[in-house]
């Protein structure tokens, strides 16, 4: 059997984490989805970036809107809007098959407002009305300005995925805006249980920036596991938030649980296991979004076991262990946010040179 397939045996999701015309448009998507149970998708910055600048898919679009559009930011939402309204509609069966728990597709605000509140409700708002879709989630990163947006979004029932998550504590904030935000709507009146959140937790990065500082204090036992035991305990906090009163109150009144999404799940270190990221942390009600060749590689030779809630004791040793090192790990998870809105703004002026560049090449 697939093992993509049994994954669904635990109740985690797959979603993918790519998006372009290509993959739409050749069927592959759809194959995913009937083949490998995939039951979502994510798109960012670097994403669309890599779509649009690597191909000639997007190179009439850029002409056709540039003849009324000049800015090309605007051009370039208009074609990420298209894109995901297709993508949104192929997975409109799936989200109607889960009761719309799975199915979704995700668009990012523009990375220049990740340090901006109002400007992100502002976007957020916009691109929720101009895609229209009821499975489509708009991205928020989890940044401090971003908690206060997280929350108005989710008052005015906008899908949101709080994106860019690293670290622990900000993750708990995180959950206080999610529960804070259905609080505000059902204060208003409003229906909760059409309403729905994710908030992805970057992993592979973190090992990246620490296996080195950790070979260096001669701990070169610990690589590659305080991503992991930052999920296990990422997960601990969402299962403390779902069995506690607050939330509990919030699910009488038909709240969608906001399950964690784990992502940047593809291994960078190659002296790694190619899914050591997939199969260390399948659990119960989570997420796992996947870039297309993790997704070849589990298909492949993954091994499926509930593995999310085992040795929870263990991560938190070894996070122990890492404090005692003299690492920060707070210090060091703003350091990878930091870096990860840089990361996504260099991606997107990238992308909206090679917009401008190709309206240049036609005129």
């Amino acid at each position: 059997m697939n093992p993509l397939n049994k994954i669904r045996a635990f109740k985690q999701s797959i979603w993918l984490d790519l998006l372009d015309r290509e993959i739409m448009r050749s069927g592959k998507l759809q194959n995913l989805i009937d083949q490998d149970d995939l039951r979502g998708l994510t798109s960012n910055p670097a994403i669309f970036e890599k779509a649009i600048s690597g191909s000639s898919d997007y190179d009439e679009d850029i002409i056709r809107l540039s003849k009324t559009e000049e800015d090309n930011a605007a051009i370039f939402f208009d074609m990420a809007i298209s894109d995901i309204q297709k993508a949104a509609d192929i997975f409109k069966p799936v989200y109607e098959k889960t009761n719309g728990t799975d199915g979704f597709v995700s668009l990012e605000v523009s990375p220049f407002l990740a340090r901006d509140t109002d400007g992100t409700i502002e976007q957020a708002r916009q691109l929720w009305k101009r895609v229209d879709r009821k499975n489509v989630m708009i991205k928020i990163p989890g940044t401090q300005e971003g908690l206060i947006a997280i929350r108005e979004c989710l008052r005015e029932g906008i899908n949101i995925n709080v994106t860019l998550l690293f670290g622990l504590p900000r993750y708990k904030e995180v959950t206080e805006a999610f529960m804070g935000g259905l609080e505000d709507r059902l204060k208003e009146g409003n229906p909760i249980n059409n309403v729905s959140s994710v908030a992805s937790f970057f992993l592979s990065r973190i090992d990246v920036m620490i296996d080195p500082m950790l070979k260096e204090k001669d701990a070169a036992d610990l690589k590659g596991k305080t991503a992991i035991a930052s999920a296990k305990i990422a997960y601990q906090i969402y299962l403390e938030m779902i069995s506690g009163d607050r939330f509990k109150k919030l699910e009488e009144k038909g709240a969608q649980k906001q399950r964690v999404l784990y992502a940047s799940t593809g291994a960078k270190d190659p002296s790694l296991s190619d899914v050591l990221y997939v199969e260390s942390i399948i659990g119960n009600d989570t997420v796992n979004t996947l870039p297309l060749e993790t997704i070849d590689a589990f298909r492949d030779h993954g091994k499926v076991a509930e593995t999310l809630t085992a040795h929870v004791e263990a991560a938190g040793k070894t996070m122990e262990e890492i404090s005692d090192k003299g690492i920060d790990i707070d210090k060091i998870t703003q350091k990878l946010e930091d870096e990860g809105i840089e990361k996504f703004n260099k991606a997107y002026e990238k992308l909206l040179k090679s917009i401008h560049d190709k309206k240049r090449k036609k005129e």
